[in-house]
């Protein structure tokens, strides 16, 4: 019962806001970064606790923390650190996402203190932290379905509704206001103990639209939060309430053109149609892979085969904000188990390390590779082929070409009509001065730097 406050103390607590607050635990109090400014060249890292290590705990995965900060991750998202309900669970280990107790933390990880241990380390070492959040539905023997049944949708008969095929979980009823308030208390619950910088909203396109702004009013009464939400939506983007969304579109064009399906004049139609739909100042999560896609479709090399490095570094390059999923920076080529315990494995630095590592140094420390600058202020570059994608993005003088083969067969480079004026430019990914290739190799990538 420590965890929840009563139905009249958390309306209140909700109503109220935090002006008054002291430092959450684990914040830096002399912290002066907007959310903008960190979240403008950020790369953010999901974090699978769970199968990170042969322990799945967060003191365990502390110790990788040095590494990730090396590697230049700015963010890093916890996959849910709830415990996990028994009462219909799946598998021996049961979903991140079927949520016991919204204001605990799964023994199975740790304990509190390990926690706000590890958001401190993070803190330390200049890394953000946000926390993965289910507000759609709950587990099934979650405290709310005992103190506030009339708080979850119903069958007709009665009982508690699961939706689509997640039988280890009961839907939230948003129409029960108190309910509403009930889910804003346990957000700022995490916002003013653990001091955490934002949230990854599970399935955000389920909820209501109308609740994520008061949601995210109240939080931002305690300090701005960095706003993530799983959604493609352009209505749920225009609420206001969240600073991100998954670029599920580019995703799905990328599995088409790996297999021959779509070419890269697909990606411009997609990018020109995303600024016209989202409002100005969204971001786009630009993702391989994460734990969805690993899981249930494959690693990003079962999926993309030879074109997985065109694709990252069309992911880091074009406008958005690059995701890196848990095994991603060594090339991990196997499919995670979700339900059960599968640990990583090895994480041994090699080649693929270096690539990502190459391409964080890029986006970090040039301007131009922003997330917030608009597609439509690119230069794009015709030429014969439909097959290759060659643009560049400029920003207070800094400036960055990319020019993509995506296609498994090689391309002789001819310009229709202006060319790249490269004087001046560097390859970013060998130092040299930069020079223009009269063939582009099957899935090869060249980007210059200015």
């Amino acid at each position: 019962m420590k965890h929840y406050l009563s139905t009249t103390a958390a309306i209140a607590a909700a109503l109220l806001g935090t002006a008054c607050q002291t430092a959450p635990k684990g914040q830096d109090t002399n912290e002066a970064q907007s959310v903008s400014s960190w979240a403008n060249q950020g790369i953010i890292y999901e974090v699978n606790i769970r199968q990170y290590t042969p322990e799945g705990t967060f003191n365990a995965f502390s110790e990788h923390l040095p590494r990730l900060k090396q590697l230049g991750v700015d963010i890093l998202w916890l996959m849910p650190v709830n415990p996990i309900s028994v009462e219909g669970r799946k598998g021996s280990l049961g979903s991140y996402y079927s949520v016991a107790d919204y204001k605990g933390v799964n023994p199975q990880f740790g304990t509190e203190e390990d926690l706000h241990n590890l958001i401190s380390k993070a803190h330390e070492l200049g890394m953000k932290v946000i926390l993965d959040w289910v507000a759609n539905h709950s587990g099934c023997d979650n405290i709310w379905t005992k103190e506030h049944a009339d708080w979850y949708v119903k069958n007709d008969d009665g009982s508690f509704y699961s939706p689509y095929d997640w039988t280890d979980t009961y839907e939230l009823n948003y129409d029960n206001k108190e309910m509403r308030l009930g889910m804003i208390d346990a957000m700022k619950y995490w916002v003013n103990e653990y001091g955490i910088d934002g949230f990854r909203c599970d399935v955000a396109y389920e909820v209501p639209n109308d609740f994520w702004p008061e949601a995210r009013q109240a939080l931002d009464s305690i300090r701005p939060l960095f706003m993530l939400a799983e959604s493609e939506q352009p209505a749920l983007q225009h609420t206001g309430a969240f600073d991100m969304c998954y670029n599920w579109p580019l995703k799905n064009i990328l599995f088409d053109i790996a297999k021959g399906n779509n070419n890269a004049a697909g990606i411009d139609t997609m990018l020109v149609g995303q600024e016209k739909r989202f409002p100005k100042g969204n971001i786009m999560m630009n993702h391989l892979t994460n734990h969805d896609l690993n899981s249930w479709d494959g690693s990003e090399f079962v999926r993309f085969g030879d074109a997985v490095e065109a694709f990252a570094v069309l992911t880091y390059t074009i406008p958005g904000m690059p995701l890196l999923y848990t095994g991603q920076e060594v090339g991990m080529d196997k499919t995670i188990a979700f339900f059960e315990k599968d640990s990583v494995g090895s994480w041994e630095a090699n080649g693929w390390t270096d690539f990502y590592t190459k391409l964080n140094d890029i986006r970090h420390s040039n301007a131009a590779l922003n997330s917030y600058t608009a597609w439509s202020e690119a230069t794009k570059y015709e030429t014969s082929s439909d097959n290759v994608l060659a643009f560049k993005r400029s920003v207070d003088g800094n400036e960055v070409i990319t020019i993509l083969n995506l296609s498994a067969e090689d391309i002789e480079l001819k310009w229709n009509g202006e060319s790249p004026d490269i004087t001046g430019y560097t390859d970013a990914f060998n130092g040299t001065n930069a020079e223009m290739p009269s063939v582009l190799k099957a899935w090869s990538y060249y980007v210059l730097t200015k």
